[in-house]
């Protein structure tokens, strides 16, 4: 495991365009969300770090849906080299996690580079016109390495802190938030000569 910052794309900029399927064959776009704030994830399924707050993910998603904010996640992971990843396991995910958001499958890796993301959670809030506001970590957290492989997800639970405080700030129509830290975790895992410039890893 490789754990990379993510790159913080400037604020302002508009949200790149996409058009993916889901775990039930439909294609998603962004014009889907036209008109609305718009939380955009970049998640998988083995991860430890999308573990962590996988479930604050599903309840903050559900809460701020019932306030006028849509949210979609988009897995970009070479799911060859990382089956667990795979859209079938993606729809699993779906069911198992109760998630109301459409979970997109990325195979080509070209909507990741689009948004510059770089990890697993990497995350960003668009505001109505689809003009980034936030990205960055969704809270302080991180899970607790206790061997290789095993993790302790509990003793510091994921709480969502920071992008609730954006999304807040964002529907209160306020600035976007001053500080605002990047997210960390996994490194989006790149198909064989498909990394991007900006990945270091």
């Amino acid at each position: 495991m490789v754990m990379v910052n993510s790159t913080m794309l400037p604020l302002g900029t508009a949200a790149p365009d996409f058009a993916l399927p889901d775990t039930t064959g439909n294609t998603v776009s962004l014009s889907d969300f036209a008109g609305k704030p718009l939380v955009v994830m970049f998640i998988c399924n083995h991860c430890p770090f999308v573990k962590h707050v996988a479930g604050e993910l599903k309840r903050l998603t559900d809460e701020y849906r019932s306030r006028g904010v849509e949210a979609v996640a988009i897995m970009s992971n070479d799911a060859g080299d990382y089956p667990d990843d795979a859209p079938d396991k993606m729809a699993e995910e779906v069911i198992d996690r109760g998630y109301l958001f459409a979970y997109l499958y990325d195979q080509t890796q070209a909507v990741a580079k689009a948004y510059t993301a770089a990890c697993t959670p990497d995350l960003f809030l668009f505001d109505v016109d689809h003009k980034l506001y936030y990205r960055g970590q969704l809270d302080a957290t991180r899970p607790h390495r206790i061997d290789s492989g095993v993790y302790d997800y509990e003793t510091t639970p994921a709480d969502g802190a920071d992008l609730r405080a954006a999304l807040d700030a964002l529907l209160m129509g306020q600035p976007a938030p001053d500080k605002q830290y990047p997210s960390a975790g996994c490194n989006i895992k790149w198909a064989a000569g498909n990394a991007p410039d900006y990945f270091g890893g």
